[in-house]
């Protein structure tokens, strides 16, 4: 595989978004994984999650 004279760039533009996409999937993974407990915190201790009824936007 010949990537020319700009293997280098193309080489790190590619390891830095594999990088990057990496990075942000884990971070969404984390918060996920914070925002249920957090939920799962407020419910034991009775907290609930209120729905609008059919006359509210």
């Amino acid at each position: 595989m010949n990537l020319g004279p700009h293997a280098d760039f193309i080489i790190a533009s590619y390891a830095v978004a594999i990088f990057v996409v990496a990075a942000l999937a884990a971070w969404v993974t984390l918060d996920y994984i914070t925002q249920r407990r957090i939920l799962g915190d407020l419910e034991e201790r009775g907290v609930t999650r209120r729905s609008r009824g059919k006359g509210h936007p």
